[in-house]
């Protein structure tokens, strides 16, 4: 262990060495910490169940929300508040939320975490709401944090007469830094000779020149044990062992290239799609096709002094319109700029698109691989 520290202590007077070559490398250059994690630095959930008090008529309508009732009759009587049995609580200024934070790594008690809370019944805002004392529990079910105060909410609503106007989400806001940490996770860096650095994404290049680059400055320390880990030699003493996941997280490496790629998401219409997407020469032809349908109210009336009754029916138009769609060169292109002007030439919509991305993959000119999120 000895000579590791030597070797450890010239990759830390060489680090600022590498700062500057990484200054002056190329564009695509990343640091190690934007490509991988420490394996077990990690950030946890936590969930709570509360009661929002002191809103302005805006909660829950307790005769549709009997749990909203129930969190309060048993929140008086923890306070020594016994309502007499069958009392018909009708509060509204009172709803029931579900706490939520995350909990991050080394949160020592004592500190402080941002937490959200959202509405669980019919609530109409939380505006102006203060969170009582909630419990975050883990998936363990254990308690972690204590959330409590006035929940911010980012937006504004009226309503009268019937029409009403509403900014932004009403329903949900934010307490920055309203829970406490009581108790902490243990997280295993400090424990045994190796540390594993975890990629974001699997790739083998990646993780080979991940593990090239750490032994660059501690040779023989690190080996890439697959596509997604690599295995990293690191000191025992807290100190140097910090000390030098601090100098591997600041390396940097030139990653490759990404794997072509676009993403659809079929809901918005949105495409998006990475530089490494190329097209193979083809030829493309699409045609709109819209549906319009519309009814127009009819009444019916019955002859004077007769015998029938006022029905009112529907006259309904149904009409269908395709427009022609001529047939479009595409050239193959290498560059996205290319390929991104070779799909505005066709003059699809945004719709159109996803039909014609889906086309271009099955016969082979689009490679890239498609997902649909």
């Amino acid at each position: 262990m000895t000579g590791f520290r030597a070797r450890l202590k010239a990759a830390l007077g060489a680090l600022t060495v590498g700062f500057a070559l990484a200054a002056a490398g190329p564009a695509h250059a990343q640091r190690i910490k934007d490509l991988a994690s420490v394996q077990g630095v990690r950030s946890n959930q936590l969930i709570g169940y509360g009661l929002v008090v002191g809103l302005d008529g805006s909660g829950d309508q307790t005769t549709q929300t009997p749990f909203t009732v129930q969190s309060i009759t048993a929140m008086l009587s923890q306070l020594g508040v016994n309502l007499p049995p069958g009392t018909n609580l009708q509060l509204r200024n009172v709803a029931a939320v579900m706490a939520t934070a995350v909990l991050p790594p080394f949160a020592r008690p004592g500190q402080q975490v941002d937490v959200t809370v959202s509405s669980l019944g019919n609530a109409r805002s939380l505006r102006g709401g203060t969170l009582l004392l909630t419990p975050l529990r883990g998936a363990d079910g254990r308690i972690y944090g204590m959330a409590q105060g006035n929940v911010v909410v980012a937006g504004a609503g009226a309503a009268a007469g019937g029409s009403g106007v509403k900014i932004n989400q009403l329903n949900s806001g934010r307490i920055p830094s309203g829970a406490t940490v009581e108790q902490e996770v243990p997280t295993p860096v400090g424990q045994g000779e190796y540390v594993n650095l975890e990629l974001h994404g699997t790739d083998f290049a990646t993780a080979g020149l991940i593990a090239e680059a750490i032994n660059r400055r501690a040779p023989g320390a690190a080996a890439a044990l697959d596509g997604r880990v690599v295995q990293v030699r690191a000191p025992r003493d807290s100190n140097e062992r910090v000390a030098f996941l601090a100098m591997v997280n600041e390396l940097a490496v030139d990653a490759p290239a990404p794997a072509a790629k676009v993403i659809i998401n079929a809901r918005t219409g949105s495409v998006v799609m990475n530089r490494a997407v190329m097209l193979e020469e083809a030829a493309v032809a699409h045609g709109s096709l819209s549906v319009a349908i519309s009814s127009d109210p009819v009444v019916s009336q019955p002859n004077p002094f007769g015998s029938g009754q006022t029905v009112v029916t529907e006259r309904t138009r149904v009409q269908i319109q395709q427009e022609g769609g001529q047939l479009v060169h595409v050239p193959a292109s290498a560059k996205l700029v290319d390929v991104v002007s070779a799909l505005n030439a066709m003059g699809a919509t945004p719709t159109d698109l996803l039909a014609i991305l889906q086309a271009l993959k099955a016969a082979g000119s689009l490679k890239a691989e498609l997902e649909i999120i």
